[in-house]
């Protein structure tokens, strides 16, 4: 199997940035469908909305290409906390978040366009914990006049200010900034071996 082009269906600036780490020639398309959630596990959403960006994306192909579909999911004590619609949410959900100990769900999908058509080839769900310490009302408001969260699921981002309030993390930490491209790079290994 030899993959003309990889395409990465995100418009992710962190995940662009992750998958560069690699040392992969890609380019990016966005995918433009709205998100929308039905019920399920977390693993089973971040799947599900992995698979619809890349399926989305490798109908729009011309020639064969190897399409990374991905979608993260912050979850407190079973309830999903997404991307905050203005900054009094962003204050809220940064209140849940603060003291405990959540979980971070990316799932990739995989999506090969060849003379078959689109098939997917490959599909997985990551689970990340994060723990974080307390925050008081003035170190959350101080944080979300920044701006930083208002494009995340959970309303905030690991690698950039945020990062002062972070007690651990039990998992893959790049699964948390939006891609875990360790076990990505694994996928596709598998991938290119089975040409």
């Amino acid at each position: 199997m030899e993959i003309n082009q990889l395409i990465l269906a995100s418009g992710s600036p962190r995940r662009k940035e992750l998958l560069e780490q690699l040392g992969l020639d890609f380019l990016v398309k966005v995918p433009i469908g709205d998100e929308i959630i039905q019920g399920g596990t977390p693993e089973e959403i971040v799947c599900y909305l992995s698979k619809n960006k890349a399926f989305e994306v490798a109908r729009t192909l011309e020639k064969e290409s190897l399409v990374i579909g991905a979608d993260t999911l912050v979850v407190l004590e079973g309830k999903i906390l997404g991307k905050p619609k203005d900054e009094q949410e962003a204050i809220d959900i940064l209140s849940c978040l603060s003291g405990k100990r959540h979980s971070v769900y990316t799932g990739v999908a995989f999506i090969l366009l060849n003379d078959n058509g689109c098939n997917l080839i490959d599909s997985f769900a990551e689970e990340t914990f994060v723990d974080v310490y307390p925050m008081s009302q003035q170190e959350i408001l101080d944080y979300v006049r920044t701006g930083d969260p208002m494009d995340k699921a959970g309303a905030y981002g690991i690698q950039g200010v945020f990062s002062r309030y972070i007690k651990g993390i039990s998992g893959e930490y790049c699964n948390v900034v939006g891609l875990p491209i360790g076990r990505v790079w694994q996928s596709l290994k598998k991938i290119n071996n089975q040409k």
